[in-house]
This record gives C-alpha cells, structure tokens and sequence, in this order.
C-alpha cells in the first residue's frame, strides 16, 4: 500500500465496465450442449421436410387431377346421389361426366390436404421428441468434458491431487484428459518443489538471522560501548528484524498455500478481536479509532492461520491511514451461508486498476518492497493464500473518499 498523501476527492467510478458485464439473458447462454441439440434437432427438421416435400409430391403425382375412370355414356332417367358433392339431380350424360370430374378433383385435393395437415403435425411431434433425445445423447457425449471443467474448478481452488482419471474408450475426449491429468502432475510437482524450497531456504535462514540479534542485543545492553556503535547497533538490529518478518512470512506464506486437512470450529468474531487486541496499541500511537460490531460466524479451519488473515488486514488498515481523525471498522456476519470478515478504513485513494497488484508478494501500492518501513509486502498475500486455503476467497474495493474494504468470505 502507499504513504502518499490522499488527494482531494476520490477519482469518478466508471459507469460501465465492458470486462464485468453480465449477458442481458444469462439463462440461455449457448452452451456447447445447447448447440449440439439444436443441431441434432435441426438437421431431423430439414431431413422431415424433405420425407414429407417428397411423400407430398409422390401423393400428388398419384392422384393426378384427370378424367373420372368411368363415364356415363348413355341413358335416361339417371339419378344420382352423393353426400359430398353436388351432382345435378337429373340431366344428360356430359352434364353428370362434368359433376362426378370436379367431384373427384375435390376429393383430390381435400386428400392432399389432410396428408399435408396430418404429416405436419406428426413432424412437430418427432420433432420435439428429437430435440429432447438430442439434448440427452449431447449431455452423455459431453459428460467427459463436465468432469474435465469440475476437475479444473478444484484445481483452482489449490487443490492440485485431484485427477480426472477419465474411462472409456480411447477417444479425443480421453487423450485430452489424459493430457490435462498429465499436466496438473507437472504442476504438482513443481508447485512442491517450490514450496519445499521456500520452507527450507527460511528455516536456513532462521538460525543466522536469530545469533545476529543475540549478538546485536548483547552489544547494546554494554553500558560502556560509544555511542556511534549503540546508533549503529540499533539500525542493524531493526533490519535484522525486518529480515526476520520476511522469513516467517515466507514460511507462513509456504505453508498456507496447501489446503487445511485438520479443521477445527473458529469463531471470526473472535478471531478479529484477538487481531484488534494486537494492534491497539499502534492504533492508538497513530490516532486510530477501531471500531464495528462482530456477530458470531463460526468457521471450520484453523484459528492460528485465520487470526493471522485478521491481523494482517487490521495492520495494514491501521498503517495505511490518514494522518489525522482515521478510523478502521472491523465487522463479521453470517450471509448467504457463509462468514464474512469486513475490514475497512479511510486512507488514501487506490484506484481500481492497483488493487490486484496488492496481492502480490512484496508489492504495494505504487512502490515495491523496498523503501517502507510499514513492513515486508507480504501480509495480503498471505491472506489471500489462507483465505483459499479454506475454500474461500478475499475481495478488496476502493472506498469512496479513500481507503478500502476488504471483505473475507469462508464457507461454514
């Protein structure tokens, strides 16, 4: 985080940002199974219409409108009677040939028609049958592919032992899960090989680092050492505490990454007021007023790495203050089913585009590790491992007028 002064007023929130937008009907999202059925489906319409265009066709070419196959050729006194067709009562022979042509064509067409209408409605009906069997056959040929994506989805919550494992045949739905299963074992194992390193370059560095500060005290408590040394002695003992702090932090940092095996009921509320016990006094040297309500949110995990989250928020709100009439909030509620830890402070300005790099280790805002005194860079890093840790994650949002709110949210 930064020391520069707070500007006047806080910068103008954008009124709309392109890369958060949410879809206007998010129900109907063209998933890859949504496609599928629709082209299932679409390719049996057009196959329907072409059968029924032909039968239709074949229909009308049979019952080709012609002459009646019978005609009167003579005769008097011809009588006769339909219930579908009007005939003249009597008349001659041309006039009753001209009656049952026109009563045949009609017969026809009404055949046609009722073979179209009823053709139709048969199509709508395979039609919706289709779409339905299409969407279950897409869900069972996709079905690898929803393993793949929950697979992925635990992987990015730090879980890096999981595998798909996929059976079946050896298809490309098989080879790319194969190939995915292959790559988190890369990753795993390098993931480990990091975390190794960092746990065991800090305990190496422990033990130097703690004779230097045995030999520094011993010099500083010698009544009779010159001055020049006490000045001297005191600036080497607070770098080697600064050094000390980076390598627990390191260690804590390394051993936060890997999901919590052993947990155990934590309660946030008091959890954050342990945190604010710790940090009152450097509140108060700063003129920092901490205040907020704290619910009972009891959490499984572990309570050393959840109070360091607290501690660590709660410090760099305190720090990171404004010179004068400055407060910090500290809150905790149950919502939604899970705990919520709110941290809040006035302070200066963080535009929106900085706060990702404040997660990073050894960044803050604007500067780098170097040339602060506020501490190592480490301490929202480590929060955020620890957050995801248990399974849940850290947001952090700029303030209006200054400052931030960083809101931890853990699931019960």
């Amino acid at each position: 985080m930064a020391t520069t002064p707070a500007p006047p007023a806080a910068p103008p929130k954008p009124t709309w940002d392109p890369r958060g937008a949410e879809p206007p009907f998010p129900w109907v999202r063209p998933t890859i199974r949504i496609r599928l059925t629709l082209l299932y489906g679409g390719m049996f319409m057009i196959a329907g219409i072409l059968l029924l265009s032909i039968i239709y066709l074949l229909a009308a070419t049979a019952l080709h409108s012609g002459n009646a196959p019978f005609k009167i050729l003579s005769g008097q006194n011809v009588t006769v009677s339909s219930g579908s067709c009007q005939v003249p009562a009597t008349g001659n022979a041309q006039e009753f040939n001209d009656a049952i042509s026109r009563c045949m064509a009609q017969q026809r067409q009404h055949a046609l028609d009722s073979l179209l209408t009823r053709s139709l409605m048969a199509l709508v009906g395979l039609s919706v049958i289709a779409f339905a069997f299409g969407y279950a056959m897409a869900g069972r040929v996709l079905s690898p592919l929803g393993r793949i994506t929950r697979t992925a989805r635990r992987v990015a919550g730090t879980d890096l032992t999981r595998r798909i494992e996929l059976d079946g045949p050896d298809d490309e739905l098989k080879e790319l899960a194969d190939t995915f299963d292959d790559m988190l074992d890369r990753l795993e194992r390098a993931f480990t090989a990091q975390q190794r390193f960092v746990a065991n370059a800090s305990h190496e560095l422990r033990t130097p680092l703690a004779i230097n500060r045995t030999l520094l005290e011993v010099h500083l408590s010698d009544p009779g050492a010159p001055v020049e040394l006490h000045q001297l002695g005191k600036t080497l003992l607070a770098t080697n505490e600064r050094s000390e702090q980076l390598v627990e932090g390191l260690l804590l940092l390394a051993r936060s990454e890997n999901e919590i095996v052993d947990r155990k009921p934590v309660d946030l509320a008091e959890v954050a007021s342990r945190a604010i016990d710790q940090a009152r006094g450097e509140a108060q040297a700063k003129s920092v007023e901490i205040r907020g309500e704290r619910a009972l949110a009891v959490v499984q995990g572990n309570g050393v790495l959840l109070e360091r989250i607290a501690l660590n928020l709660v410090q760099n709100a305190v720090r990171y203050n404004v010179p004068q009439d400055g407060w910090v909030s500290v809150t905790t509620e149950l919502k939604d089913g899970h705990a919520v830890l709110v941290v809040s402070n006035t302070g200066p300005v963080v535009p929106a585009y900085e706060i990702d790099n404040l997660f990073e280790p050894f960044r803050r805002l604007r500067t780098e590790r170097t040339g602060s005194d506020k501490g190592v860079g480490l301490g929202l890093s480590i929060a955020r491992s620890v957050a995801r840790a248990h399974g849940g994650r850290i947001i952090a949002e700029p303030r209006e007028g200054g400052g931030l709110v960083m809101r931890v949210t853990l699931p019960v």
